[in-house]
Order: C-alpha cells, then sequence, then structure tokens
C-alpha cells in the first residue's frame, strides 16, 4: 500500500502545485499522472483514484494540477505536463526513484495529455520515457465513434464535446499533433504502451484505434479491455477513499505492466 500523499510543486518557475504518493518500498516507476476532467475540471487535492492506484500498484506518483482550459485553453495544459515530466527527470533522487523507470499516465483528457507529453519527449530528445499509461485517452475531436454513439454522447449537451471546445480555443489546434495526438501522422519512437479501456467505456472506440495505429508504427502496445461495467470516463473522477468496482482489476493491469518496465520485459 501506498503511504500518505503530500503537496510538493514541480515544473520550473512559477511550477505547478501537485500530489506525491510515495511507494511503500522501492518504487517500481516515478509516474507523472495526468487527472481527467474534459480538460476544464481539476480534482480534490490527493483525492484522484487512479493516482492512488498507480501507487498500490507499486510507483511513486507525482499527480499534477495542470492548468484548466478555457483559462488556459491550448497549449498551455501540455507544456505545464511536459515541464513537469522534465523536473521530476532532474530530481529523481529528491523523489525517491533515483534508478526506477520514468512512465506518465493518464485518463480521459490526461490520457490525452500524457499521449502529447510523450511526443514531445521524444522530439524534444527527452526526457527519456520508460512508458506510457493511457487510460481512456480523450483522442477524437468529434467526439463521434460508434462507442461514443451509443453511450449518447453526442456534440450538444456532452461535457467531452464541450471540453474539446473550451479546450481548442482555436480551430486550427486540432490539427496540432501535442493537441490531437490520436491524428498524429508520426507515432514511431514513443515508448512502449498500455492502453485500457472497458465495454462499456464511451472512449473505447478512439482507444482501441490508438492502439492499433501505435502497433503499425513499430511501438510495443499491451491493450486490455476490461469486461465490466465501469462508468468510464465520468467514473475515473471516484473519490480515492472508496475504492470502486474498477479498481481491482485496473490494479491488476497496472502493477503487471509496471513489473514488467522493472525487469525491463515486454509481453
Amino acid at each position: 500500500m501506498h503511504c500518505e500523499p503530500s503537496s510538493i510543486v514541480v515544473g520550473d518557475r512559477p511550477g505547478w502545485p501537485a500530489c506525491l504518493q510515495r511507494a511503500s518500498a522501492e518504487p517500481s516507476a516515478l509516474v507523472l499522472h495526468l487527472h481527467g476532467g474534459a480538460f476544464t475540471e481539476g480534482v480534490p487535492p490527493c483525492g484522484c483514484a487512479v493516482a492512488a492506484l498507480l501507487a498500490d500498484a507499486g510507483a511513486t506518483v507525482v499527480s499534477l494540477d495542470y492548468p484548466l482550459a478555457p483559462e488556459h485553453p491550448f497549449p498551455a495544459p501540455v507544456e505545464a505536463a511536459y515541464s513537469a515530466l522534465a523536473w521530476m527527470a532532474r530530481h529523481r533522487r529528491r523523489l525517491g526513484a533515483p534508478h526506477a523507470p520514468l512512465v506518465v499516465a493518464g485518463e480521459e483528457a490526461g490520457g490525452n495529455l500524457g499521449a502529447a507529453v510523450a511526443l514531445m519527449a521524444r522530439d524534444r530528445a527527452g526526457p527519456a520515457l520508460d512508458a506510457q499509461i493511457l487510460l481512456s485517452p480523450m483522442l477524437d475531436t468529434c467526439v463521434a465513434t460508434a462507442s461514443a454513439r451509443r453511450a449518447h454522447a453526442g456534440p450538444v449537451g456532452c461535457r467531452w464535446a464541450d471540453g474539446w471546445r473550451r479546450y481548442l480555443a482555436q480551430a486550427c489546434d486540432a490539427l496540432h499533433p501535442y493537441a490531437a495526438p490520436g491524428a498524429s501522422l508520426r507515432l514511431a519512437g514513443l515508448p512502449r504502451t498500455l492502453l485500457v479501456t472497458s465495454v462499456d467505456d464511451l472512449l473505447c472506440d478512439e482507444t482501441r484505434a490508438y492502439a492499433g495505429r501505435l502497433r503499425d508504427a513499430g511501438v510495443p502496445v499491451q491493450e486490455s479491455v476490461l469486461p465490466l461495467a465501469t462508468g468510464w470516463p465520468a467514473s475515473y473522477r471516484h473519490d480515492a477513499a472508496a475504492a470502486p468496482a474498477w479498481a481491482q482489476p485496473l490494479t491488476d493491469h497496472l502493477r503487471r505492466f509496471i513489473a514488467s518496465l522493472e525487469k525491463r520485459t515486454f509481453a
């Protein structure tokens, strides 16, 4: 189990607030976690369920309180996330994980930011990422997949469509690979990836499509579709104090993937 979380400031001046959860033993990974919320909503301080599950899986986790749209549209959130990742790479020893693999992880809008940060780290020659963990990443700017339609997530009154509109302040932003990494034409050279979705996830189709595109680009990918009703992506914002029904199966996937990084193996 992870220890009690604490608040820190990460990134270069002025920096951004974050929650630190250290693994109780030698960490199997050092993870930058980016929360969901359709680009427009934060989470209670140190109250994110996914961050807690990453810590339970053996990671030391820095969960970033990144700037939100519409006050801070693209590229402010992703630049803050990249700054935090670079800061973490320079301060591994301070974070108690000097030799642990460096990983970026996120759910929903945070999965979008995580995928974008992985592209930025590749394009900017660092920091070197060992893996990315993307849970129901928000990748389709049109919110037009079959799984989204089945969930009745249309362009009117849909928080995810509204979130995209607030995040992308200019129409041309949708063409930028760091804003919409699912549409990027250059995916080669990205780190090994875990993608998780579920049978009732409205972001299921775009998650699985991204997994296929990464494989086509030669990126090692582990893809999992949980065969249970999860309420994703809305239920990612579940209170960390009470474990949701999907907590254990997701933790099992996270633990196996993180352990594979520690052993430098991948299946």
